[in-house]
């Protein structure tokens, strides 16, 4: 009997305390729908950097990027190899795509897996502006970039003829094909599907250590972006970075012209520097910076010079070329786009030669304050002056002073003033008006 009684006392006393004291399985979700450059490639490797100083046994990347620059692209491959936690790279969901870049990262990790309805490769590299580039620059650039994916691509026991082929003749896989060539772990429909199969797989770490993966029934935490992130992510689109920057030198200019505004210039400034700071991260092309430069110039000589538009002209061809040619992407998705560059250049200088002419007409037009402002105007004799009397401008009555004696009705034009007293003198002899004035 004092058996039971203690086997039932451990049983309801000391379980909980077992399963208090049992380490919860934790996979830190990393969601990656960007492109590969120096944002999103930070906010990579901050989770990897997150997830080992909080001891989680695995990070989940979920990928889906066309690609993107190849030195954010070794700096992400760095992190995966060096993280101390396992990493699971998953091409997900339906529609999903490791393009590119991507195909680097999956093929960095320690498991690589698909969905059914996704693909990956296209590794192949390419010039800045995705022109033909020398053969002996391209030749070179094409084994430094395939040493780079064998570097790693081995030590995962990964088929490397076929990762070479991704990046040689620019072969793409579906997830099935990859699978079947060697080049992914496992293809699964889901997370949930996903952790399930790799739960109890070995892996070996770059360090040669085996870790057997226990992901089942793990907690998924989802990473969250910074704010930094979060702003500056979408500004890593350069034709939104354009819009924006074209946007805060318009009101720039609106606070110049108008003094004492305060909020065009504020939300200007803001303007210019979120896109310069964004553009900054991008490689650019300092020619198309400089063809920026001279289409604003161009554009304030049309103002200035009598040029029947050629000077505009001039000035929007250039803001063109250079919006085209200002980011040395890889791909199309880190380009400006034409469109973009042609309605903005279209939008710029038009609006920029309409403001500069009004702001120049009107410091060119005399002040409308102020019997000084009515030289020149026309008035009417509301009675005799002898040589003194009333007349009216627009719609003003005024104490005037004519050299002679001037008849009530006669037209005169102002020639002068001598304190609050018009000078006036008669613009015909013989015209007069309506009495019934």
């Amino acid at each position: 009997m004092r058996r039971i009684f203690a086997v039932l006392i451990l049983f309801f006393f000391g379980l909980p305390a077992l399963l208090a004291q049992a380490p919860s399985r934790r996979v830190l979700v990393i969601p990656f729908e960007d492109t590969v450059q120096p944002v999103s490639s930070d906010y990579l490797i901050r989770g990897i950097h997150q997830a080992a100083e909080e001891g989680d046994d695995a990070v989940l990347i979920e990928l889906n990027t066309p690609g993107g620059l190849l030195d954010s692209t070794r700096k992400m491959v760095g992190a995966i190899l060096t993280s101390p936690v396992p990493v699971i790279v998953f091409v997900g969901p339906a529609g999903a795509r490791a393009g590119s870049a991507g195909f680097f990262l999956l093929e960095s990790a320690d498991l690589a897996a698909m969905a059914p309805g996704t693909n990956a490769g296209a590794a192949h590299p390419v010039n800045g502006d995705g022109t033909t580039m020398d053969p002996v620059m391209k030749e070179k650039l094409e084994n430094d970039t395939a040493a780079f994916l064998r570097s790693f691509v081995n030590e995962r026991h990964r088929n490397q003829q076929a990762a070479e082929d991704a990046v040689r003749k620019s072969l793409s896989y579906s997830e099935w094909e990859s699978l079947a060539d060697g080049l992914i772990d496992l293809v699964a429909q889901n997370n949930n599907d996903l952790l399930r199969q790799a739960d109890g797989r070995s892996v070996q770490r770059p360090d040669g250590k085996q870790v057997v993966l226990h992901t089942a029934g793990a907690q998924r935490i989802l990473f969250q972006p910074t704010v930094r992130e979060r702003v500056l992510g979408p500004l890593m689109n350069p034709n939104l970075a354009l819009l924006i920057l074209v946007a805060g030198v318009l009101l720039i200019y609106v606070e110049f012209n108008s003094p004492g505004t305060i909020v065009p210039g504020s939300l200007g400034a803001l303007c210019v520097l979120l896109a310069l700071f964004a553009l900054n991260l991008l490689p650019l092309r300092y020619t198309a910076v400089a063809l920026l430069l001279a289409a604003l110039i161009l554009i304030v000589l049309e103002v200035k010079y009598t040029s029947h538009g050629v000077l505009a002209l001039a000035g929007i061809c250039s803001m063109i070329l250079g919006s085209l040619t200002l980011v040395a992407a890889p791909i199309p998705e880190l380009t400006v786009h034409w469109p973009t560059a042609v309605a903005l250049a279209l939008a710029f200088g038009g609006i920029t030669v309409v403001l500069l002419r009004l702001a120049i007409r009107a410091r060119r037009n005399k002040s409308k304050l102020g019997s000084a402002a009515l030289i020149g105007e026309t008035a009417v004799a509301m009675e005799t002056l002898a040589p003194e009397g009333q007349v009216l401008v627009h719609g003003e009555l005024w104490h005037a002073s004519a050299a002679g004696p001037v008849e009530k009705g006669c037209r005169l034009r102002v020639t002068g003033t001598r304190g609050l007293i018009l000078v006036v003198e008669p613009e015909t002899a013989a015209e007069t008006v309506n009495k019934s004035l």
